[in-house]
């Protein structure tokens, strides 16, 4: 403990220089990969924006739903994420590899959902995003165009997602950013030649926008597998591996996994919910405007995987490794950093404000501003958004579950939604203001998540 504390700052409750560079190392190229990933997002939403409101707003219906799914397979991630880890700092091979294959398995069963939902129950599923829009059957009829192509993404989107979170939880961050980058680049390409029609291909719009995605996470996929059979990180398998499963271990994991599914889908489900219903306060403006102020923000919002992942791995290998008290100062340490980390992306949001009429300048002015607004109201959550990040990947590095769940899944269901609804249905507060109010639940959440941090539940070794 003392070796440690010698090692600090001159400020109390922060760690050394020597310390943050280390997180930094492991979150930058994190970062950096999802910003990139971010950035060609931003630059689809610009393409689609040109074709405007309404087909804009078909896509970014689809979004949110596609979303829910991002959400469960990160889910996943996450579950199996917390033994990967600690197995890599007990440096036992079999153990990752077990995790890997809890990983694909449930990945594959998010598949299967994900594959009814694009091409047999689409229009169903996204008429829920635009209930009480007044350009509904319109937005209905772009989005189902898009959500059927989305679906062939299934299944590289899987692999490619598995494959790059269990190298991020070993510490092997590069390789997710290089791999992301080349396939960003063919997103990026492919969606100016097919929704234009450049080089003598057809004009197909929405239709264009979804097949470069396709494309770009095959390319994605069959990059890691390439990579995979080159290298063989320490968590690689081999085809009939998968069959070979420790049922024991899937039971352990799937113990801690569905209290982050319950507390995760909880959340994802209350986002979905409050953004119908701030979809209609108006027609194809509100939904455009809103979606595009996320895909503003989603440039700094790279800092909550950032915050996650370094987290995650320094907790998770110190407690993989049996050293509790280590961990211990350095949860201290992290969270601190987390309020400077929050501050300093508060003012990049700020920045990306400048972003809105340059890069959305083709939809309404009514969009615009709604944007705007929001990406404002974001920016200034930062540093609350950050901090409550770093307090769960705390707790989930050493299997305390519980915390999310309680924290989280309880303010979601019990103030958010019904909070949301009571304000759609008794008043006349527009959508920016609606999802400014119902933020403020962070504050509660996190003086809560502080004091169930100081029973230590989190501090225990999964892998001994």
């Amino acid at each position: 403990m003392q070796s440690l504390q010698k090692k600090c700052g001159l400020f109390s409750g922060f760690g050394s220089f020597s310390f943050y560079l280390d997180a930094l190392k492991i979150a930058v190229p994190v970062m950096a990969q999802l910003l990139i990933q971010n950035l060609v997002s931003l630059i689809d939403n610009f393409m689609v924006s040109g074709l405007g409101d309404v087909k804009m707003s078909g896509v970014n219906i689809c979004g949110q739903i596609l979303f829910m799914f991002m959400v469960f397979a990160n889910t996943i991630c996450m579950a199996g994420g917390i033994f990967m880890t600690q197995y890599s700092g007990a440096k036992d091979q079999n153990g990752m590899r077990q995790a890997f294959c809890f990983k694909l398995w449930a990945g594959f069963c998010v598949l299967s959902i994900y594959m009814l939902s694009c091409f047999v129950f689409p229009r169903k599923i996204l008429s829920f995003m635009v209930v009480g829009n007044s350009q509904a059957a319109l937005i209905l009829d772009e989005g189902v165009k898009y959500m059927r192509i989305m679906g062939v993404m299934g299944l590289p989107w899987i692999i490619s997602t598995m494959i790059s979170s269990s190298l991020r939880e070993i510490g092997e961050v590069r390789v997710p950013l290089v791999i992301s980058v080349i396939a960003t680049v063919v997103n990026t390409v492919l969606n100016f030649i097919l929704i234009y029609g450049h080089f003598g291909f057809p004009r197909l719009e929405v239709q264009g926008a979804a097949i470069a995605t396709v494309i770009a996470r095959l390319v994605e996929m069959l990059a890691f597998i390439f990579y995979m059979i080159k290298k063989r990180p320490p968590f690689v398998i081999q085809f009939f591996d998968l069959f070979r499963v420790n049922f024991g271990l899937f039971k352990e994991i799937f113990k801690k996994a569905w209290m982050i599914m319950c507390s995760e889908m909880v959340w994802a489900l209350a986002e979905t919910i409050t953004t119908a219903l701030y979809n209609g306060r108006g027609g194809a403006d509100v939904v455009s405007g809103m979606s595009a102020s996320f895909a503003i923000a989603n440039l700094f919002f790279v800092a909550f995987s950032g915050i996650c992942t370094a987290t995650g791995v320094i907790i998770g290998k110190d407690l993989g490794s049996g050293s509790l008290e280590k961990a211990r100062q350095e949860k201290v340490w992290l969270l601190n950093g987390a309020k400077i980390f929050g501050l300093f992306f508060t003012i990049v949001g700020l920045g990306c404000m400048f972003l809105v009429p340059i890069v959305f300048r083709k939809l309404s002015f009514e969009s615009q501003n709604i944007c705007s607004r929001m990406v404002f109201v974001m920016a200034l959550y930062m540093p609350l958004w950050v901090y409550i990040n770093g307090q769960f990947s705390v707790s989930r590095a050493g299997g305390d579950t519980m915390m999310g769940m309680l924290v989280d899944g309880i303010g979601n269901l019990f103030i958010v939604i019904p909070g949301i609804f009571f304000m759609a249905k008794f008043t006349l507060i527009g959508p920016v203001a609606m999802y400014a109010i119902i933020k403020a639940v962070e504050i509660p959440k996190i003086a809560i998540a502080h004091f169930w941090l100081k029973k230590e539940k989190w501090l225990v070794n999964l892998a001994k």
